[in-house]
């Protein structure tokens, strides 16, 4: 296998592997990262019906798997709750090692279940979709939604190692795997110009699934979060510009009953908080045609679908991690591959110029909108 991309935390550092074919060897890599375990495979029910069929590569047979229902609604407390028991039925003890495979839903869900089972057990992230591989597995953050809005409820826990086989990404429908991609813009437009200026040049490659265009693109943005977390693990200072786009994207997924899936809303928060930089002038005019633009050219949305309105977006909100003393923050880009920055990281925005984005963004829908889920 190429060299891994290394992540380092305060307890020490942990692989990332990224190659085409690498979940055929997860037995070994497992096996090497969490020695002496039994070990156990959460994942959702639709990951483990591909994997069972060697769609992944030969499955293992040496490991046990649970399953959950698929999709953003299983990631939830009931969730965490109905795995732990069934852990604690089948006798895991103290000695098990996880396997979180799947998607950002899984990678969050197992990693909790790991963080908290027992008071901590190990795991390895095995990322299958784009999201996940480029975002989602790396950084320790785990958790689970609420009523009140996501991510709510969880715990930084690094993992093992971090297994990313982008061949894997040939399974996900087109919607799907488009969506991972807002991630990838969102690692340019905050921290590297050049990278940005790349995903609009080879646009059309990686729309297309180009494995060695993937590589480059999943490593290129696993560089970047690794470069953020290293710096601020427990996000107290600058890992907060990760956020960027989703204050917004998270006030979507709430509004709409987590209808509008996470890539889509992430990739309407980059395009509303760049409106939103550039009326605070913050940001140069054109930023958010340009951000726009990629977004397009990759099969995302930038324009809000009608029936999501401002004052059920911003009542979303309120409940953002990052706000303070009652005001909503946000992370916004000065520009392509620069963060803005004022007393710290994030900036206190009031209601009406947040309003006034959403707005913006609201009337220039055109005849080149692209719909997202419940906006029919």
């Amino acid at each position: 296998m190429s060299e891994p991309v290394v992540v380092h935390h305060a307890l020490g550092s942990y692989p990332v592997y990224v190659e085409a074919g690498a979940l055929s060897r997860l037995d070994e890599l497992v096996l090497q990262h969490l020695p002496g375990r039994r070990v156990v495979i959460i994942a959702d029910a639709a990951v483990d019906e591909l994997y069972r069929a060697g769609r992944f590569g030969t499955a293992p047979k040496s490991f046990e798997t649970i399953t959950f229902p698929s999709g953003e609604k299983s990631k939830t407390r009931e969730s965490w709750a109905q795995l732990t028991d069934t852990m604690m039925r089948q006798g895991f003890g103290r000695d098990t090692g996880v396997v979180a495979l799947g998607g950002g839903v899984t990678g969050d869900l197992a990693g909790f279940v790991a963080a908290t089972y027992m008071r901590g057990l190990p795991y390895v992230q095995a990322p299958t979709t784009m999201l996940a591989m480029l975002d989602a597995s790396v950084g320790g953050k785990t958790g689970v939604d609420t009523p009140h809005g996501k991510n709510l409820v969880g715990a930084f826990h690094p993992p093992a190692a971090v297994i990313a086989d982008p061949g894997t990404l040939a399974t996900l429908g087109e919607r799907e795997y488009r969506s991972g991609l807002a991630e990838a813009v969102k690692h340019g437009l905050i921290a590297d110009q050049a990278y940005f200026a790349w995903m609009e040049t080879n646009a059309g490659a990686i729309t297309g699934r180009d494995v060695a265009t993937l590589t480059r693109l999943i490593c290129r943005s696993v560089e970047i979060k690794a470069e953020v977390v290293a710096g601020d693990e427990r996000e107290s200072g600058r890992r907060a510009i990760l956020n960027a786009g989703h204050t917004v994207a998270h006030a979507l997924e709430q509004a709409s009953g987590y209808e509008v899936p996470h890539g889509e809303a992430v990739a309407l928060g980059l395009v509303i908080e760049s409106e939103l930089a550039e009326q605070l002038g913050v940001a140069p005019v054109g930023l958010r045609r340009r951000v726009g633009g990629l977004l397009t050219r990759l099969g995302l949305p930038e324009r809000l679908p009608p029936g999501l309105e401002g004052s059920a977006l911003l009542h979303a909100m309120g409940s953002d991690k990052k706000n303070r003393e009652g005001q909503i923050h946000f992370a916004l880009v000065a520009g392509v591959g620069a963060m803005h920055r004022e007393k710290g990281w994030t900036t206190a925005v009031p209601a009406n110029a947040i309003r006034a984005a959403i707005t913006a963004l609201t009337e220039a829908a055109g005849a080149n909108r692209r719909p997202v889920a419940g906006s029919r």
